[in-house]
């Protein structure tokens, strides 16, 4: 099956990042008509992580009430905690240096050695966090397909991927995780009804469910709904600070008080026991105050893909801030892109675009005059 005009069968994988944008507006340096002397700034949709701290942030940061957060904790880190936790309808919330760390204290803390784990195709958890899940949560993985729309099975699949208890030498499977949005299916949401639908699957068959939401942010701005409402019923949630909202760093686990007791643990084992963390907490405390903007960065790929499908380009209309071109061969296409100062990765067979709080709109416009020329490359499917 093809979603979002990309293959699933489709292998994925990242180009080597280059140098973040700039963060200077030198707009007549857009315009066709600029100084050939002066270097032209790239416009770079690489990723959502690119973006810089702003003023605001960096203010916080420095001015930030500290404690050391493995003794008697970190006040900074705590207001974050305490705010997350609350906007996502959970008991309880840990803040770790990366999503990879929270989705792996997740999966240790969920799952029996030996255990089988199911994710829907090219999840996070399962092609871009190293194995981890495998080598140090003891979990065995298996990939669902997306036979239920974009980035997710059918409640159906689930049920049937569990199986039924039997003895005890069968292979027990005790752990669904779902991601919403999900990256690699082109920024798909799962909506509230579906997301409610595949975890009463997961919970009928004595599944635990763990959602990494590192984009949740984006898939209640496109639905229209609390993030509360894009948690329900699941054990665990993984938010990410610095993808979408601006943060330097930084996630946070989110669950049950006991859980987040354990989770306390094993990231102290895993080495995310930080001292003064509320050098970076206060970023992640601004970055949240972007939550009503994200919608802004879901305009910008719109009309991204618009001007791309107006050069006769088969751009799909993304849901989110993330757009999947398809290509026949990214890498040529994206030295191209690369020399005319718009950065962008591979996914598989397409260019992946990322629009976030540091492209501006008149971003988008010069990147369409500027990938103008290369048309004819990106019609190539």
């Amino acid at each position: 099956p093809v979603s979002h005009g990309i293959a699933q069968s489709a292998p994925f994988s990242f180009f080597a990042g280059q140098a973040g944008v700039s963060r200077g507006h030198d707009l007549f340096r857009h315009r066709a008509g600029r100084d050939p002397m002066l270097p032209m700034r790239p416009l770079d949709f690489r990723s959502d992580t690119v973006t810089k701290p702003s003023p605001e942030m960096r203010r916080a940061m420095a001015e930030a009430e500290v404690g050391d957060d493995v003794l008697e904790g970190d006040p900074t880190l705590g207001k974050l905690e305490e705010r997350v936790a609350d906007l996502l309808g959970m008991e309880a919330a840990l803040w770790t240096p990366s999503g990879c760390m929270a989705n792996l204290i997740a999966l240790m803390l969920h799952l029996t050695r030996g255990d089988r784990f199911l994710a829907p195709e090219k999840s996070h958890v399962l092609g871009s966090e190293l194995g981890t899940g495998a080598w140090l949560a003891g979990g065995m993985p298996e990939a669902l397909p997306w036979d239920g729309g974009p980035g997710r099975p059918k409640p159906a699949t689930i049920a049937a991927a569990a199986g039924r208890p039997g003895p005890y030498y069968n292979l027990r499977t005790s752990l669904l995780c779902l991601e919403n949005t999900h990256n690699f299916a082109g920024g798909a949401v799962i909506p509230k009804a579906e997301h409610d639908a595949l975890v009463a699957a997961a919970k009928a068959a004595n599944l635990k469910v763990h959602l990494d939401g590192a984009r949740i942010w984006h898939a209640a701005a496109a639905s229209g709904v609390p993030l509360r409402d894009l948690t329900a019923g699941v054990d665990s949630v993984q938010v990410c600070l610095s993808k979408g909202l601006g943060a330097p760093m930084g996630s946070l686990i989110c669950g049950s008080r006991p859980f987040i007791e354990e989770a306390k643990r094993a990231r102290k084992m895993l080495g995310g026991g930080v001292r003064q963390g509320g050098v970076a907490g206060a970023a992640g405390l601004v970055a949240l105050d972007y939550i009503p903007r994200i919608h802004e960065d879901h305009a910008k790929a719109r009309r991204l893909a618009g001007g791309l499908r107006d050069l006769g380009i088969a751009a799909p209309e993304p849901e989110t801030n993330i757009l999947l071109v398809p290509v026949a061969d990214p890498g040529p296409v994206l030295a191209r892109m690369e020399a005319a100062g718009v950065r962008a990765l591979p996914v598989g067979n397409a260019i992946r675009f990322i629009s976030h709080r540091d492209l501006e709109g008149a971003d988008i416009e010069e990147a369409l005059r500027r990938l103008t020329p290369l048309a004819s490359l990106l019609k190539a499917i």
